[in-house]
């Protein structure tokens, strides 16, 4: 039989594979997070009709004589170029602007995502609605993550409580004024809590006399009685600078005593009470904050992300999801914008890669190359038939 039957029946499967590569591409043009294929062509075999031969006396070398026996599929590689935004206001779509890729667990196994549709259950699981497959994470004890620990799933569960906070310390800051008619009183007032999270009033109590200022302070069950504040030639207070009211440590060595200026007020204080979670925001470190009823905000946890060395080497695993393979080397587990991850974009998703106009071009690549090779399986069979027709 002609060698072109099998070299055009080869150029035809690999044109086929060619063919399917594109057609699947194409597919999945809105596929969030899809990673366009590209195939890559060699020949196969050449069989040798004549061997070279070297130069020698007074003749010349001849070249070896070669006829190729078809073409196969070489390999069909993954392009993991950065897709297009797309704005959607959801607070649970996440983007990754840059390389790396979400960690999450689907059973035992671990798979590697850039579609970051997130969603979440009954149970409040961070979660791939498609799939279920759950996004891995740190979760956050009392505000802090710990990247160096273990992966867990991460979530935001609705009803979660920020604990109540006993306030410590407090301070005050600001100026009395020296000026000050004899008699004026200055009330501040701020509010405490104790370890269970009940308010009570912290208050201070500023008082001008003739000899200068006094403060007094109480919080309903413990009282300081008025002392004399004392300050130097430049207007710092130099005594008292602190004080002790119902267990809190009072800081007032921000206070100052110029003329014609009276602005002093209460700064700060390390208290809180408690607090359930209302809703939540994501940095661009992966960091989800969440927003309580007590009107604080209190890191719950940070989502993780998986570089790779060889992201070429990753198995499609279907879904959007990829597997690691002999050739992708481990995932290098870390925090967004770290290590070589890239950063993350609350509200926006990636979209697929795929370049429609290079596929359409592809596609006729593939139609024409698929053409020329049946030309050469029907030219090859017309040569047979003349061959056949001999004998009549």
């Amino acid at each position: 039989m002609l060698r072109s039957l099998f070299s055009g029946i080869s150029g035809l499967r690999s044109h086929q594979t060619m063919l399917d590569v594109t057609g699947n591409n194409i597919a999945n043009v809105n596929t969030t997070g899809f990673k366009s294929s590209q195939i890559q062509f060699q020949d196969t075999l050449s069989q040798v009709v004549q061997n070279a031969g070297g130069p020698q006396a007074g003749v010349g070398g001849t070249n070896p004589a070669q006829v190729g026996l078809g073409v196969r599929v070489a390999g069909i590689t993954t392009s993991f170029t950065q897709g297009a935004s797309q704005l959607t206001g959801r607070s649970t779509d996440m983007m990754i602007q840059g390389d790396g890729f979400f960690v999450v667990r689907k059973g035992t196994e671990t798979f590697y995502t850039r579609a970051g549709s997130f969603d979440f259950d009954a149970t409040g699981q961070m979660v791939l609605p498609g799939e279920g497959a759950l996004v891995q994470g740190w979760a956050a004890v009392n505000g802090v993550v710990d990247t160096n620990g273990p992966l867990v799933d991460l979530g935001v569960p609705a009803g979660a409580v920020m604990n109540a906070v006993a306030t410590r310390n407090a301070a005050y800051k600001g100026n009395l004024d020296a000026s000050a008619a004899d008699g004026t009183t200055l009330t501040r007032v701020v509010t405490v809590y104790d370890s269970t999270g009940v308010e009570r009033d912290l208050q201070l109590t500023f008082t001008k006399a003739a000899t200068g200022w006094s403060l007094g302070a109480t919080d309903g069950t413990a009282t300081v009685p008025a002392t004399p504040l004392t300050f130097d030639a430049n207007g710092r207070l130099t005594a008292p600078t602190a004080l002790t009211v119902g267990g809190v440590a009072v800081d007032l060595a921000r206070i100052t005593g110029f003329a014609g200026l009276e602005n002093v007020t209460a700064d700060t204080q390390d208290g809180q009470a408690a607090g359930v979670l209302q809703s939540f925001s994501l940095n661009a470190d992966g960091t989800i904050v969440g927003s309580f009823s007590n009107s604080l905000k209190q890191v719950v946890g940070r989502i993780a992300l998986g570089g790779f060395t060889n992201p070429a080497g990753l198995e499609k695993a279907g879904g959007s999801l990829f597997r690691t393979t002999v050739n992708s080397g481990e995932a290098q587990l870390g925090a967004a914008g770290q290590g070589g991850r890239g950063t993350l974009a609350g509200g926006m998703l990636e979209m697929s890669n795929v370049d429609l106009s290079s596929e359409f071009t592809s596609l006729i690549i593939a139609q024409r190359g698929f053409q020329a090779n049946s030309r050469v399986i029907t030219t090859s069979d017309e040569l047979l038939q003349e061959l056949v027709n001999l004998k009549r």
